[in-house]
């Protein structure tokens, strides 16, 4: 069944978004706008539900209430075979990179060229030499195992197989985790060129601040439900990076500034 699309200026849209895993509510009332274009972060400590956002983002996981919206086109509401076909139009950065094991690097980023486009060897090929020379990779690791690369290497690849198929739209879930400054830098640089010359919109989920303020255009932040009253809005932030920095929220500037705050009295009362 074809449902029409929404009319919406945005890419991503959340109305009223709950999500629960049996008796646990992971997402409450989440109302949230992407545009086209956008690089945004969604930062919060862990548990707060950023990755479950993620997944509601690519119908991974469904709402219990409220709608999630891709180009104005209802998740929730398509069949096996259209959520397929939206699937095409994204990339995800994995936390781990998630390569494949047993296949070699350039098996790696062919491999979603391979499922979704009717291509000839010899275009794959090509395809796959171009994003691995986007994110600074010779074509001299096509033949290698994963497990023969570094983490920062493994990471890229991660990223070229998440940009062969051109998508609208790339989400990285903590894509600098494990990794020295100097190349969690590198990451970020990527992710900033990668948005300016492909014309993507971006959703980086982290917990590194320094890559939020890096490739941010906005900020959110979510916070872990048991901590607010039933009234409290689950986002406790949405600004830019230098609002961030300025924010007067006690919550917020202490996970900024990477300070426990109230949380060590908080964990001593739960004990």
């Amino acid at each position: 069944m074809n449902h029409a699309p929404e009319k919406t200026d945005a890419l991503i849209e959340f109305k009223h978004v709950h999500v629960r895993f049996r008796q646990q509510v992971v997402l409450r009332d989440i109302c949230l706008s992407i545009q086209r274009g956008e690089t945004l972060a969604i930062i919060g400590e862990s548990g707060c539900g950023k990755t479950v956002t993620l997944k509601n983002m690519i119908g991974l996981i469904r709402p219990a209430a409220g709608k999630v919206l891709f180009d104005g086109r209802d998740l929730a509401q398509l069949t096996d075979a259209e959520l397929t076909e939206q699937r095409a139009r994204y990339g995800f950065v994995f936390q781990q990179a998630a390569l494949f094991d047993s296949m070699t690097i350039g098996q790696n980023v062919a491999f979603p060229l391979q499922q979704h486009r009717q291509l000839s060897h010899d275009e794959i090929r090509e395809i796959v030499v171009t994003r691995l020379a986007d994110v600074g990779l010779p074509d001299s690791v096509l033949r290698k195992r994963p497990a023969e690369l570094s983490g920062g290497m493994r990471k890229r690849v991660g990223l070229a197989r998440a940009l062969a198929l051109n998508p609208e739209l790339v989400l990285y879930d903590e894509p600098t985790t494990g990794l020295d400054p100097i190349m969690s830098d590198v990451i970020n640089q990527l992710m900033m060129q990668t948005g300016k010359r492909e014309k993507v919109t971006n959703v980086v989920v982290t917990h590194d601040m320094k890559t939020a303020f890096t490739v941010a255009d906005r900020v959110i932040m979510l916070y872990p439900i048991p901590m607010l009253s039933a009234t409290d809005p689950q986002i406790i932030f949405s600004g830019t990076p230098d609002e961030l920095r300025e924010c007067g929220d006690a919550r917020v500037s202490q996970f900024v500034r990477g300070e426990a705050g109230e949380r060590v009295r908080q964990l001593a009362v739960a004990s």
